[in-house]
Formats: C-alpha cells, sequence, structure tokens
C-alpha cells in the first residue's frame, strides 16, 4: 500500500505558506508506516516543536492501473474519506531552507491519519465539503470544486510514474487555516456534515 500526497493543491493555502501556486501537481510519498486509523490517538514525536494539521479529502483506490487517462480515472475510485497530513513545520522549513527532502518532517511514524471510507460518488459533481473542528473550534473549510488539480488530473499524473494499487491512498491537498497541535487537543474532521474522524492528540 502506497500513500500519495498533493502538496499546495489550494491556492490560498500556497499563499499562506508563501509558496507559489504550482503549474504541475506536487506530488510526495508516505510509507505505509504513517497510517494512523480507527480513532486512535496522534503522539506528538518529540523531535519537532511544531507539529501543524493539515485536512485532507483522501481517495481509496479501488484497482490496478497505470498512465490513466483522466476520462477513466473515476473508475479507479473505489471510496474517499478525511484524512489529516500531520507536517514538522519547524523540520519542513529547515528541509526547504537547505534544499533538501522532506521526508522528515511529511512521512514520519503515524503523520497520515485517515477517518472511516464512504462512497465516493458524490465526488463527481465537483463539489464535495469537507471541514476540520480542533476542540469543538471550526478550523478548516475546503471544497472539492477549489482544488488546482482535481481527482481525475491527480490520478492521471501520478499513474505516469507510479503503478496504482489496489488500496493505494491518496491524500488530494489542503485549504488555508493549518495550524498547530499541542498533547490534549481533539481533532474532529467531516466529509460534508458527516463526522468520519475523531481522535486525540497526546
Amino acid at each position: 500500500m502506497k500513500i500519495f500526497c498533493v502538496g499546495r493543491n489550494y491556492t490560498e493555502h500556497a499563499k499562506e505558506l508563501n509558496n507559489a501556486v504550482p503549474t504541475k501537481p506536487v506530488i510526495f510519498m508516505k510509507p505505509a508506516t504513517a497510517l494512523l486509523k480507527d480513532g486512535k490517538p496522534f503522539y506528538v514525536p518529540d523531535f519537532s516543536q511544531d507539529m501543524h494539521y493539515e485536512t485532507e479529502l483522501v481517495l481509496r483506490i479501488g484497482k490496478n492501473g497505470k498512465a490513466i487517462q483522466e476520462k477513466f480515472a473515476w473508475s479507479y475510485i473505489d471510496a474517499m474519506t478525511v484524512g489529516i497530513d500531520f507536517t514538522a513545520r519547524d523540520l519542513q522549513s529547515e528541509c526547504k531552507t537547505k534544499g533538501l527532502p522532506w521526508e522528515i518532517a511529511k512521512a514520519f511514524d503515524h503523520s497520515a491519519v485517515i477517518g472511516k471510507f464512504v462512497d465516493a460518488e458524490k465526488l463527481k459533481t465537483g463539489d464535495v465539503s469537507f471541514s476540520m473542528k480542533l476542540n469543538g473550534e471550526a478550523r478548516q473549510q475546503g471544497n472539492s470544486a477549489d482544488m488546482i488539480f482535481n481527482p481525475q488530473q491527480v490520478i492521471a499524473y501520478v499513474s505516469k510514474f507510479f503503478t496504482l494499487q489496489t488500496g493505494d491512498l491518496i491524500f488530494t491537498g489542503t485549504p488555508a487555516g493549518v495550524g498547530a497541535v499541542k498533547p490534549g487537543d481533539r481533532i474532529e474532521a467531516f466529509l460534508e456534515n458527516e463526522n468520519l474522524l475523531s481522535f486525540e492528540i497526546k
């Protein structure tokens, strides 16, 4: 199982981190050991003093494919959910300053949190909303309509370089509103109005 992530896929998020808006999808990966599910708590690792949440719409791949055309991409999406792409922002900033890869800031254990999966049929309308609350307070709101690169484009692009396999996950990017977490916080994430993810920060 592979975890693909799209960076800077919402214009306002790119701007809030002072990044250029990309002309091609920015793709990075996380290993299977990054996965955290079933509402288990996230333990803040001791190597970061600035751990940030990034709420994202997550797609699950339902069959194998390579070099997939955009017009066929929908048939490869098996289900969707909401997830949190945890980022050690202090480590990421250091890596970016030195021109180094980001893996230690993005791909560490349990950095890819996912909620309960639901049917992805509504995604075809191009209008799926998702949101996140931190300690009961709304922090992020997003909609698939605001993606720079939509799910079909992402699947077509990723599959040019990597074979997509059943069970692979694609984190499709985060909207504006990212921020820090600390032990004792609780994150809840919603797809439309359905709570699909709830877990504690420890």
